[in-house]
């Protein structure tokens, strides 16, 4: 498997980066191709613990800032990290490229070089999101602020052969994300999807809340950009009050200090559940090959589970499941599919979850 990794990008890099991909190498085996600046990467690489370690670096030119715009950025830059490691892919040199930069700039990468798969209609970030049964997939979490039914539909679509191909859910329960559970709530969006989705989705349960998403409903939660990307900063910052605020409590007590020693396996287990670099990063479903969106705040740790996700991605033929059930279904026409020769004039930037 050949990876190709913005080793420039995230708030951490190149070291978190480099760290994480040489431990891919390590224990998944995989090619991994750091693109970046030579010079520093090389230096990262001299350092002794990643000693033996066999890697290609691929040299690159700058990279796309975190508050520069996605769309000029990658025009401005068309040699940068994330550019060239987009590259790497439509040119057959890679099979994944995974970047924890700026995001929008790596959307508007892929779908410069890797194009959109045949009959997607706009691709959408997919996110992991931990529930009381386990986890649930959440799409999109910021690609598209402004969304049609028939765009829902498809992230839809893709997010349940994420979780069914990748996550083992043969038959993963679809809800809508909406103010009520009742068919008659919600905007006008939400209303006319969920009547499509209940023409085409034989697993869709209806409209879902956001308190029933930690609840574990749905298998799939599907939302616009701009609702997800909401749903998704604000779950972040929820379980980081929550540790937060179990600490503090724990020092102040002194008997707590004691519970808080009887419980350490089971707090620990606790925010390994929560832990966003246990999910490595989030999938760019609906280009024509592997991306994965990572946290600008990535961990080494958080950077070995994206390569890890993209590896699975590429083995499982993902992309490939996602193309046969849209050309089953074949809901909605087709007209704006295929290259994407209206990236990114005007069209709205993306909302990105690893900016802001």
């Amino acid at each position: 498997m050949r990876i190709a990794v913005d080793a420039m990008g995230g708030d951490y890099a190149p070291g978190a980066i480099v760290e994480g991909a040489i431990r891919a190498i390590r224990e998944l085996h995989h090619e991994i191709i750091l693109v970046g600046d030579k010079a520093v990467v090389e230096a990262e690489l001299s350092r002794p613990h990643h000693a033996g370690a066999r890697v290609r670096v691929e040299p690159s030119e700058g990279l796309v800032g975190m508050h520069e715009s996605p769309a000029q950025g990658c025009r401005q830059k068309p040699h940068s990290s994330i550019m060239t490691a987009a590259s790497l892919v439509a040119l057959g040199q890679a099979d994944a490229i995974v970047s924890a930069g700026n995001s929008g700039a790596t959307m508007a990468a892929a779908l410069w070089h890797m194009r959109r798969l045949p009959g997607v209609l706009r691709p959408a970030i997919t996110s992991i999101m931990p529930t009381l049964k386990g986890f649930c997939v959440v799409t999109d979490v910021g690609a598209n602020v402004d969304c049609k039914p028939k765009h829902l539909l498809q992230f839809a679509i893709m997010g349940s052969q994420f979780a069914k191909h990748i996550f083992n859910r043969p038959n993963p329960r679809v809800g809508l994300l909406s103010i009520g559970e009742e068919p008659s709530k919600g905007n006008e969006l939400t209303l006319a999807s969920s009547e499509l989705f209940a023409q085409h989705l034989p697993n869709f349960i209806g409209n879902v809340e956001g308190r029933d998403i930690p609840k574990g409903l749905a298998d799939v939660v599907v939302c616009d950009g701009f609702v997800g990307n909401v749903v998704l900063k604000f779950g972040e910052g929820m379980a980081e009050a929550v540790v937060s605020l179990i600490r503090e409590q724990v020092q102040a007590h002194p008997l707590a200090k004691l519970g808080g020693l009887l419980l350490r396996g089971a707090l620990r287990d606790v925010h390994k559940k929560i832990d966003y670099s246990e999910y490595g990063g989030a999938p760019l479903l609906g280009v024509n090959g592997v991306c994965i969106v990572c946290h600008g705040k990535s961990t080494p740790k958080a950077i070995f589970n994206a390569i890890r996700v993209a590896g699975e991605l590429v083995q499982k033929g993902t992309n490939q499941q996602i193309r046969q059930e849209l050309h089953r279904l074949h809901p909605v026409g087709n007209s704006e599919a295929g290259p994407s020769s209206d990236f990114p004039a005007n069209k709205p930037e993306p909302l990105a979850f690893s900016e802001a």
